[in-house]
């Protein structure tokens, strides 16, 4: 199993909407919504929590989001560690997001090892606490994972859509479909590149791409002509959030 790590990190309580995230509050907001992100560096990358909060900030809606991210990490490592174990409880969150390490919810074995009953417990833990926890099912690396039988990104990306839906539908959790919109994305004639240079994380266009799914997730609401752009070209904020929307409000 690989481990890719950028920037070891905790954000710890971390406020999302400070003056240097660019919100403020539009006149009738209601009331704040408080989000903890729990996962690595797929979630890190680009400050998806900072940006999903500036999107939500855009269509009219208080966020405050906090962290607990470690370049790396699975589900099980989380659930070993008592600061995110203290994260879950400081307090009630409307949303828990769980994301598992990129490759292993794709491999049978480690699924069954690792992410299945890490994944189990923490649900457990976030319910517990009365807070509402959201899988973030993520995507394949550009080249597939082939030493693990999976030659192409869509072999890979299959596996991850399997992992996420079925440990979604065991325990009855919502799942945020990154994935599934990256893989939209790439149906299309000109699709936009995703990647960063490793061929697995982000871009800005990806983080851009996975705050307006989960935006569209988490209030059931299309993204489509939202103003925080992340200083992106317009032309691909428009499509991004075209694709977001598709793939998670038409059924």
């Amino acid at each position: 199993m690989k481990k890719i790590w950028i920037g070891l990190l905790i954000l710890l309580g971390a406020c999302a909407c400070s003056p240097a995230n660019r919100c403020n509050w539009p006149p009738g907001a209601g009331p704040t919504l408080n989000i903890l992100f729990i996962g690595n560096s797929y979630t890190s990358v680009n400050d998806l929590p900072g940006m999903f909060a500036r999107m939500a900030c855009s269509g009219g809606h208080r966020v405050d989001t906090a962290s607990a991210v470690e370049g790396g990490w699975k589900l099980s490592d989380h659930l070993a560690s008592s600061n995110t174990l203290d994260m879950i409880k400081q307090k009630k969150w409307d949303w828990v997001i769980l994301q598992d390490q990129s490759e292993v919810p794709a491999v049978a074995n480690w699924r069954a090892q690792y992410m299945v009953p890490a994944a189990r417990i923490l649900v457990s833990k976030i319910r517990e606490n009365g807070s509402k926890p959201i899988f973030y099912l993520t995507w394949g690396h550009r080249g597939g994972l082939p030493e693990n039988g999976m030659p192409t990104y869509h072999d890979m990306q299959a596996q991850l859509d399997l992992a996420y839906t079925a440990i979604g539908f065991e325990l009855g959790v919502p799942v945020a479909p990154v994935g599934r919109a990256w893989e939209k994305n790439l149906s299309q004639k000109d699709p936009i590149l995703m990647w960063a240079d490793d061929g697995s994380h982000p871009n800005l266009d990806g983080t851009y791409l996975a705050a307006a799914v989960f935006y569209a997730s988490i209030f059931g609401q299309s993204p489509v002509g939202l103003g925080d752009t992340e200083d992106l070209p317009q032309v691909a904020v428009s499509r991004i959030q075209s694709i977001a929307a598709d793939t998670v409000l038409i059924k």
